[in-house]
């Protein structure tokens, strides 16, 4: 093996001797062994290192820990305090020789983060912050530095003596008083605090924090770079103070002129793109030649970029994910390197780790808390808060790291300090969900779905979207439906965003608004596309839209739906389904995640529920203008609640002029009438073992009055029709008859092939269907059918089955109900008896009768 051998003169006159490493290997068939050379090594320590931090993120997920304590974790398990207690492991995968090559690559992935938290940092919100949070931010910065130049104090008699003087007091002044707003913005969003005034008043007093600790690291930086005059210090800083001028009056305005050279909905031209990311490394390089760091050089130069058009977001699109995925994480692993807990022996140094950590702690919550009372927060959101800002982060490792580099903190010393970040996060999620439980209070309303006494009463209907395909179907599905009565319709949107580990989505939750959403951020042209065309949309067809966001984690983020549709008072929540269809005509998943969220919002929801499965035949991919919809819509009736809510839906829907309405009622037939389909309940521990069956509500109903009610709700459509097909009970239309309205009666046996026979006509561009949670016998006769999707129910799942080709959407509806129970699967069994439909009890659930 050939190594480059580099001699350099050592102050003492001696000799040295430093053995780089060769880039690339010949292969193990020439008898190389790849961990021997730079390259092939530095993607075994990446891979390793991603395996470690995402393993243990993916073991601390039900813990609600944000992954910046996992990656923490996992640098100090791969450093020398774990698994570098062996020898033989140090040497072949982090040789001291191959440390240069990992930290260069770590920094330029560090780099590159700071331009994007500079890029996203929003000082208009920072001059909005109210006179509350701006002073309970000093007093969290203020008690905490000087507590830390008391610990210094100490530190310095005992684990750290020898060190500079003032560079140690400023390193831990800075190092204990820091706030980390990402990880605090993300504890937030766990534990849905975001919206409260404890969330807005911590993120507001987080932003201040941030901003004035890379001020303090500046100084400090300035300080621990010179062991000559303290002039030298001086000189630092002014040229620091010359580059932040020279930034903002001259590159400023050039950023500025690229970014208004980007329209929207055009690509950025490659070349301001080359631009942008020369400029993060010249600026880099210009403060590390200052004597501060290059990641002061990028975060500034992120400062110059506008915030307002689509350039700033495409950058963050461009450069985020291979950032914060792939090469933030080498840096938690350079500095859990240098981390060795196995230097805190003895009862003095464990001591000086209490003592720090108590006092980390008890400068930000004394100071926080104190503050907050006397702007009379109540006593326990006082103290929530304080644990809040006691959050630490990647600005703490930050810290530690330059210090560490700069001979400011030793090895103890940097070990007691990073242990002290990684309890006092670790703490912040259990601490705060103990202490703080934000009472949501119930909004009593009445109209929680569709069919109600006054029809003419103001119809609210909230319409989910996962991305900006929703819009047309939606748009399109709502204007069918808005009905002509004034006020007809108030129209909720919510886009759904799930929230990841990237900084913009941190930084977007950020932007929320008193009323319990997030605003828009106008700076994603996904997000652009949807506020244009809803408020367009408003504007032709003068129903009332309301834009909201939410922004949570997949599992939680029905809990939003379904708490945003209470305090809003909704009648119907309209969700899209999880699947999309391709071109070829196939529906593909494309969020697996998002077939959760549906399941759940039908199960918790406070009012009715809808489930789009859009196919195009809503007006494809364009939004159509009232005067161009033309649409035959069909109701298939079986009977039951959820099928009396689409056939109240639809006789909405035929109010529009271009909506044609088709009302078909299944009923059985005689050969039919000659059998009983009996369902049995199956117990608990069956029913989990069965995913991809139909389950049906264990609720009590009253088949006399349930029939009752199915009779008058048809009466109405069959009063209305213009033709009474198979009805010889109709109360005459006559000169009343609405044309746009058809009724039908078919008897049936087979109710696949009855329904099957309809869809397949491509007579009708969507059918209307209930989830059928109360079956009628024709919809219990599907009991034991296959699912795909049980969700929808017997009629929805076999409309939107992928071996079924059928054309047009459909919409499944689920009717609120005050005595919905549990839903479980049944086993089926059919005897040669007149129809009935009959339960056999379950020792696990009760359940008394289905109605016919």
């Amino acid at each position: 093996m050939e190594h480059v051998v580099i001699r350099a003169a050592a102050a003492a006159n001696a000799t040295s001797c430093v053995v780089l490493m060769k880039t690339t290997s010949n292969g193990a068939w020439q008898g190389d062994n790849p961990v021997h050379f730079a390259f092939p090594l530095l993607i075994l320590q990446i891979c390793i290192v991603l395996l470690v931090t995402r393993t243990l993120a993916f073991l601390l997920k039900p813990l609600r820990q944000p992954r910046v304590i996992a990656e923490i974790i996992g640098g100090i398990l791969l450093g020398p305090s774990v698994l570098g207690h062996s020898e033989a492991y140090m040497n072949t995968i982090f040789p001291k020789r191959s440390t240069p090559v990992l930290e260069s690559v770590a920094n330029i992935g560090l780099l590159f983060f700071l331009f994007l938290v500079g890029l996203e940092l929003d000082f208009q919100a920072i001059k909005r912050t109210g006179r509350k949070a701006l002073v309970i931010a000093a007093a969290g910065i203020t008690l905490p530095f000087v507590a830390g130049v008391g610990v210094a104090y100490v530190l310095r008699a005992t684990v750290s003596k020898g060190v500079s003087y003032g560079p140690f007091l400023v390193f831990m002044g800075v190092s204990l008083s820091i706030t980390a707003f990402p990880v605090l913005a993300r504890i937030l969003a766990e534990l849905k605090l975001l919206t409260t005034d404890v969330g807005q008043m911590a993120m507001a007093a987080a932003a201040v924090n941030d901003v004035v600790a890379w001020v303090l690291l500046a100084l400090a930086v300035a300080l621990s770079g010179t062991d000559k005059s303290p002039v030298i210090s001086v000189y630092v800083l002014l040229c620091g103070i010359g580059f932040v001028v020279f930034m903002f009056l001259v590159v400023k305005p050039i950023m500025t002129r690229i970014g208004h050279r980007s329209p929207d909905n055009e690509p950025v031209s490659e070349t301001y793109v080359c631009i942008t990311l020369a400029g993060v490394l010249a600026s880099g390089f210009a403060t590390d030649a200052i004597g501060i760091h290059a990641i002061f050089g990028a975060f500034v130069f992120g400062l110059t970029i506008p915030k307002d058009g689509p350039f700033a977001g495409m950058l963050i699109e461009k450069i985020e994910d291979f950032v914060s995925g792939l090469l933030l994480p080498l840096y938690f692993a350079s500095s859990g390197l240098k981390t060795n807990v196995a230097t805190i022996h003895g009862g003095t140094a464990w001591g000086l780790l209490v003592l720090v950590i108590a006092t980390a702690c008890a400068g930000k919550i004394l100071g926080t808390f104190l503050v907050a009372i006397a702007h009379k927060v109540p006593c326990r959101e006082a103290l929530t808060m304080g644990f809040l800002m006691n959050t630490k982060g990647l600005v703490e490792l930050i810290v530690l790291n330059i210090g560490k580099d700069r001979k400011v903190l030793n090895d103890v010393t940097f070990a007691i300090l990073v242990l002290m970040a990684l309890f006092t996060t670790f703490i912040t999620t259990p601490v705060v969900t103990a202490l703080y439980k934000p009472a949501r209070k119930a909004v009593p309303y009445k109209h929680r779905k569709i069919q109600r006494e006054k029809p003419e009463d103001e119809l609210r209907i909230m319409a989910c979207l996962h991305s900006a395909r929703n819009i047309p179907a939606m748009i399109n599905l709502i204007e069918a439906s808005r009905g002509i009565r004034k006020p007809a319709l108030s129209l909720y949107i919510m886009h759904l965003v799930e929230l990841s580990e990237r900084s913009s989505a941190i930084m977007m939750v950020h932007k929320a608004r008193k009323n319990g959403l997030p605003f828009w951020n106008r700076n994603r042209h996904q997000q652009d596309q949807i506020v244009v065309a809803f408020e367009a949309y408003e504007q032709l067809s003068k129903v009332k839209v309301r834009p909201m966001i939410d922004i949570s984690a997949i599992q939680d983020m029905h809990e939003d739906i379904c708490n945003i549709a209470d305090q809003k008072r909704i009648a119907m929540i309209i969700l899209p389904f999880h699947k999309y269809q391709r071109v070829d005509g196939v529906l593909e998943t494309l969020n697996l995640g998002f077939r959760n969220v549906n399941h759940n919002v039908l199960k918790y929801a406070p009012c009715s529920v809808g489930i789009l499965v859009d196919r195009g035949q809503l007006g494809g991919q364009s939004q159509l203008a009232p005067s161009n919809v033309d649409h035959h819509i069909v109701v298939l009736f079986f009977g039951g609640p959820d099928d009396r809510e689409a056939l109240v839906f639809g006789r909405r829907m035929a109010e529009h002029p271009g909506i044609k309405l088709t009302v078909i009622r299944f009923l059985p037939d005689t050969e039919f009438n000659h059998t009983a389909v009996n369902l049995t309940p199956l117990p608990a521990h069956e029913d989990e073992t069965h995913p991809q069956v139909y389950k049906f509500s264990t609720a009590e109903m009253n088949k006399e009055q349930e029939k009752e009610m199915d009779e008058e709700a048809l009466q109405v459509i069959n009063n209305k029709a213009s033709n009474p097909g198979k009805s010889p009970g109709r109360i005459g239309a006559g000169d009343n008859a609405d044309e746009s309205i058809v009724y039908e009666e078919r008897e049936t046996s087979n109710t696949v092939a009855s329904v099957l026979e309809i869809a397949k006509s491509n007579r009708y561009h969507m059918f209307l269907v209930g989830r059928g949670r109360f079956p009628s016998p024709l919809v219990a006769d599907l009991a034991d059918r296959t699912a795909e999707c049980p969700e929808l129910g017997p009629i929805g799942d076999l409309l939107t089955s992928s071996t079924v080709p059928i054309t047009a959407s459909v919409l499944v509806i689920q009717q609120h109900d005050v005595i919905h129970k549990d839903e479980v699967a049944f086993s089926k069994t059919v005897d040669s008896t007149p129809l009935s439909i009959s339960c056999t009890q379950s020792p696990d659930v009760h359940r008394n009768s289905i109605s016919p």
